[in-house]
């Protein structure tokens, strides 16, 4: 089976699921085509205030790219040219929140990596085992996990594939909230609703300003985000920020 990826709109709430639970939601390359297509989707529907990224089953959030997907492509070279489906979940312009439970590895923790806040719950298992394959992961780990967990801690995780519980997790700060798992969707949800019951125009400038201080030294940062807050105060003028 190939596997899905479903949109589900409901209150301002864009629900994502990785549907392939018989395969620990590993993605195929359909699957990362139709990821794409969703995130372009929610970015062009302003009906659209958050994001809930979660993975169907109750084993695994994402255990990363089907190998048998990266086998299809017929050289390394042809591989350089794949869907980036993490890269797909960074560019939606509404926070996401990821909902992690079960086995959340390699690209499938690249995934949540893209989100903007990640709730686990307490079955959750992080890691990136690629090195023990003989590769890098190639969704963003290398760069984003040094700036959220330090730099030692993430060459601890990505040189020697190491798994990490939900606890653990949250101590090195790769997520925000550890809950049971049975509390695990409506937490998110409930986080969910609260952020598309603010002002759009304000939390989409927010995840725009913070991310550019990822990448920018701290005068551009501080110009950037007084822009970002002259765009908030003329949209309010304008009655569209609401």
């Amino acid at each position: 089976m190939d596997g899905e990826v479903t949109l589900a709109v409901a209150e301002g709430v864009a629900v994502l699921t990785l549907d392939r639970p018989a395969k620990h939601n590993a993605i195929t390359n359909a699957m990362a085509v139709r990821l794409a297509d969703h995130a372009r989707a929610i970015n062009a529907d302003d009906a659209i205030r958050a994001v809930l990224l979660c993975g169907a089953g109750e084993r695994a959030f994402c255990a990363g790219m089907d190998l048998r997907a990266i086998e299809a492509f017929p050289t390394a070279w042809d591989f350089r040219h794949r869907p980036d489906y993490p890269g797909a979940v960074r560019g939606i312009r509404k926070p996401v929140v990821a909902a992690v439970k079960g086995w959340a590895l390699g690209g499938g923790f690249e995934l949540a990596l893209a989100a903007d806040i990640r709730i686990a719950g307490r079955s959750a298992r992080i890691g990136f085992p690629e090195v023990t394959r003989g590769w890098v992961g190639g969704g963003g780990a290398s760069q984003l996990l040094p700036r959220v967990a330090g730099l030692g801690q993430a060459m601890r995780l990505l040189l020697t594939g190491e798994q990490v519980d939900a606890e653990e997790a949250l101590r090195l700060r790769l997520v925000e909230q550890v809950v049971d798992d049975a509390a695990l969707g409506e937490t998110a949800m409930a986080l969910c609703r609260r952020l598309a019951a603010l002002p759009p125009v304000a939390v989409q400038a927010v995840k725009a300003a913070v991310r550019h201080s990822l990448e920018a030294p701290l005068s551009a940062g501080l110009a950037y985000e007084n822009e970002m807050n002259v765009l908030c105060l003329a949209a309010l003028r304008e009655g569209k920020g609401a």
